[in-house]
């Protein structure tokens, strides 16, 4: 039987972040390996611009078929599980498991988690979110490397730990932290919201956009004056993340006035 071939130069053309070029040609080996064993594919864990971007390869296919999963609706994390169109969902077996990490950790971060688990040597793409509670933290990871984690997690940072499997559907959100201020800004402009949202200056705001320091909606963006709209999420290195949360129309001056959220 000859094997098909994706011709990889066509189908990631329409990609213009060339961080990503890497990341989609292994969306497309995935596909291949569907195609021409009619056996499952599976992505590590994306999140949810790269999921935007494989989309855009995968919907092209008409003999496939695709689910996103990260354990909850609302993972920011997930990995995309691909597979022939004939086949049943609910059919295969889930590429992804949970665990809980019990302790005394209430003083832990998710950066600690997260360091504490990379430390295993594994590497992020496998895990998926990590989710912080009062009294414990459940993190999403990909089967391939669960036995692993469960048997060597011992100590997340200087506490020891314990680590135990739990199903799925026993996976909450986490509580997140933040603070709504309300202020006004010049526009809606990402470096007037960046200034606004961590009291910068407008030359500072532009310097670490222009250092491609920031993403909005989990892309990066480098341009000063792209326009940011309701609901979008702003990150930047070192900084932390906002959201544009509403915005509740002009000042007697002129300003756009508007709430920010910030993410704790």
């Amino acid at each position: 039987m000859v094997k098909l071939r994706l011709d990889r130069d066509s189908l990631l053309n329409h990609i213009v972040d060339k961080e990503q070029i890497l990341n989609m040609r292994r969306v497309l080996d995935q596909i291949e390996i569907v195609m021409n064993r009619h056996t499952i594919g599976i992505t590590d864990f994306m999140d949810p611009y790269e999921r935007r971007l494989a989309q855009s390869i995968l919907n092209r296919f008409i003999d496939i078929s695709y689910k996103e999963l990260g354990g909850i609706d609302e993972a920011e994390r997930k990995v995309i599980m691909i597979y022939p169109e004939y086949f049943q969902y609910q059919d295969i077996e889930s590429p992804i498991r949970s665990l809980m990490i019990e302790g005394n950790i209430s003083k832990l971060s998710h950066r600690d988690f997260l360091g504490g688990i990379l430390n295993l040597g594994i590497n992020r793409e496998k895990i998926g979110d990590i989710l912080i509670h009062e009294d414990n933290v459940q993190v999403v990871v990909k089967s391939e490397i669960f036995d692993y984690i469960l048997i060597s997690l011992r100590k997340v940072g200087k506490e020891k730990v314990k680590v135990r499997e739990i199903p799925l559907k026993e996976l909450k959100s986490s509580n997140i932290e933040f603070e709504d201020i309300t202020t006004t800004v010049p526009s809606l402009r990402l470096d007037a919201l960046i200034s606004s949202a961590w009291n910068l200056s407008r030359k500072d705001s532009q310097g670490l956009i222009e250092s491609k320091k920031t993403k909005v909606n989990w892309e990066p963006i480098d341009r000063v004056s792209k326009d940011i709209g309701e609901g979008d999420i702003i990150s930047a290195k070192g900084f932390g993340r906002f959201i544009l949360n509403s915005i509740k129309g002009i000042s007697k001056k002129g300003r756009v006035r508007v709430e920010l959220r910030l993410l704790k």
